[in-house]
């Protein structure tokens, strides 16, 4: 199934609790690949990885923020 899809069959009240599940994921993230790089751990290879899955939950937060809060124009 496509994201597309997989939303359209959600109600509002669950793709809320996964908007704020994939918010904090993404915020959890942020801080964790801040800190590799401040610290200096990590490879580049992982650093990419977490990186890819940042943007992966970021394309997710807006597909669900644009069903939510469309774009109407009055």
């Amino acid at each position: 199934m496509n994201a597309l899809t997989d939303l359209s069959m959600k109600t509002d009240e669950v793709l809320r609790v996964e908007l704020g599940v994939f918010k904090r994921e993404h915020r959890d993230l942020d801080e964790e690949i801040r800190e590799m790089q401040e610290r200096g751990v990590g490879d580049a290879l992982t650093i990419q990885r977490l990186k890819r899955k940042k943007l992966h939950l970021k394309d997710r937060i807006a597909l669900i923020e644009d069903r939510l809060f469309p774009d109407i124009i009055a």
